[in-house]
């Protein structure tokens, strides 16, 4: 083969085949240059785990496929979230990271430990939100981690998907708190 072979990808993921849809490429390439930038700069940028986390890529024909991209962006958030952790303990200390955290927690455990069906705002009876008895048993899980101990990890709660329902729980303040379960389980490491 010579060096002008283009059938050689250069790509760093896989891309969709046909008519299915995958996140459009230039969009994710400039996200992984300017996550690469961040991370390597001496100095503090405005990219954190938390804007990571929060990242969205339009979909297009032909674009990367979702899932390998969504992984990579994961294991981008958990760099990131360990460097944060590090100049935080380097700062504050080990006690005002974990009093920080412990905060953190006991927010979302007063949240979902009120009454099922009722530990979210709803929308209105015409639109659409989440399924409240999905949500509900995602939360009784999430509390169990928080209380005991119970075996979670970041990658099963950003995989939660919930089916949406009339009347629903508000989607916003749902994944809100699960960015804050994911906040508090890369601060523990």
């Amino acid at each position: 083969m010579t060096s002008t072979d283009t059938s050689l990808s250069t790509s760093p993921f896989p891309e969709v085949q046909g008519r299915a849809k995958g996140y459009d490429r230039a969009a994710v390439d400039a996200f992984l240059r300017r996550a690469r930038e961040a991370f390597e700069a001496s100095e503090e940028d405005d990219l954190d785990s938390a804007a990571i986390r929060a990242t969205a890529f339009p979909l297009v024909r032909g674009g990367y496929a979702v899932a390998p991209v969504d992984a990579a962006i994961g294991r981008i958030e958990d760099a990131f979230a360990a460097r944060e952790r590090e100049r935080a303990l380097s700062r504050a200390g080990a006690r005002a990271w974990v009093g920080r955290s412990r905060n953190l927690a006991q927010e979302i455990l007063d949240r979902l430990s009120r009454p099922e069906r009722r530990r979210f705002d709803r929308v209105g009876v015409l639109s659409y939100g989440y399924r409240m008895d999905e949500v509900d048993l995602v939360a009784d899980r999430i509390a169990r981690y928080l209380e005991s101990g119970e075996p979670l990890t970041v990658e099963q709660v950003r995989s939660v998907a919930f089916r949406m329902q009339r009347g629903g729980y508000r989607e916003a303040q749902v994944d809100a708190v699960l960015d804050g379960v994911v906040s508090v389980i890369l601060a523990i490491g």
